[in-house]
């Protein structure tokens, strides 16, 4: 599921820093197939959290659901609802 207002994050992993962002997926992928990039695409939602955006859209389910008082776990959380591909040496996706 891609958010209504979005951008496309690359990461190597999900330890690493992102090494891009994108307002397009067609822009990343160029990119990552440039570069022969090994990792992770994301769309992000855009001026939301992306826990408050799973919340507001009823994706948070189970013990995540009780943790958004958790800083630490809204910090690093994504959702497996969120739109991503893989890429191996620039390919995949």
């Amino acid at each position: 599921m891609v958010p209504e207002k979005h951008v496309w994050v690359f990461s190597r992993d999900a330890q690493s820093s992102p090494g891009g962002v994108f307002t397009t997926r067609e822009a990343a992928e160029s990119w990552i197939r440039e570069r022969r990039l090994t990792g992770v695409l994301t769309a992000f939602p855009v001026d939301e959290g992306c826990y408050d955006w799973a919340m507001r859209l009823r994706l948070v389910t189970g013990r995540a659901k009780d943790r958004g008082g958790e800083s630490a776990f809204v910090a690093s959380f994504s959702t497996a609802a969120q739109e991503h591909f893989h890429y191996t040496d620039g390919q995949g996706g």
